[in-house]
């Protein structure tokens, strides 16, 4: 094989894997509301803790509340989030440490919410903690096992997070509670627990519309060429 060839088939063969991650996560989407087979979106992100070292001003009339520009870090902490876009429901977890161990938890939490699902449909990305592999490090291997069958691991292709839906979440999230400065792990689970509890109540849902028909034309060049 010549180098010209060479380089066209690993550009094809990366073009082919990401096709069929992204298909794989659109066809799960199309899939309608069953809840023996819930589609859970899985992600976790970190949390920088910010204290102020002067009090900001409260708002008065005529004047916004003002805050000063210096502060100090106390530390960070993890969030999981594990959100069913079809049905409107989502669990946020705040952690202080972020590692394959707290990534086992949160799969026991989802085995147990959903007692009568056959299997949990999980999307996920492709960090280094989210595998089985993780499951087997921290449980016995019947155990291990027994969790590993309880989910269909679908995972987004690299540099693809955006196709998660829990990515929605943490944008709303991030706009109407953590642009701010939270400086305790308590003071954060208090106000994201608020968050959660509000568009658990409401019931806030995704009406995703972007399939594989319109991956086919939009995303057109990560397709491998036929010819």
């Amino acid at each position: 094989m010549k180098p010209w060839q060479v380089q066209s088939w690993c550009i094809a063969k990366v073009g082919a894997d990401f096709v069929w991650r992204m298909e794989e996560v659109l066809d799960t989407y199309a899939e309608p509301y069953d809840p023996l087979y819930p589609v859970v979106c899985f992600d976790e992100k970190s949390y920088q803790l910010l204290a102020h070292i002067t009090e900001p001003l409260p708002p008065v009339p005529g004047h916004p509340a003002r805050v000063d520009y210096e502060y100090r870090r106390c530390g960070t902490a993890n969030l999981f989030i594990a959100f069913e876009p079809l049905t409107g429901q989502r669990t946020v977890t705040v952690t202080e440490r972020r590692s394959s161990e707290e990534f086992v938890a949160q799969m026991q939490a989802l085995h147990l919410r959903y007692p009568e699902a056959k299997t949990i449909r999980l999307v996920l990305d492709q960090l280094s903690t989210h595998t089985p592999s993780s499951l087997y490090q921290h449980l016995p291997p019947d155990e291990a096992n027994a969790l590993k069958r309880r989910f269909e691991w679908v995972y987004t292709p690299k540099h693809a997070s955006w196709l998660n839906m829990a990515e929605m979440e943490w944008s709303v999230l991030e706009r109407q509670c953590l642009r701010r400065r939270l400086a305790t792990f308590e003071e954060l689970n208090n106000e994201v627990k608020a968050w959660e509890a509000d568009r658990n109540a409401r019931s806030v849902k995704v009406s995703w519309q972007f399939n594989t028909d319109k991956a086919r034309v939009k995303l057109s060049r990560q397709y491998p060429s036929q010819n």
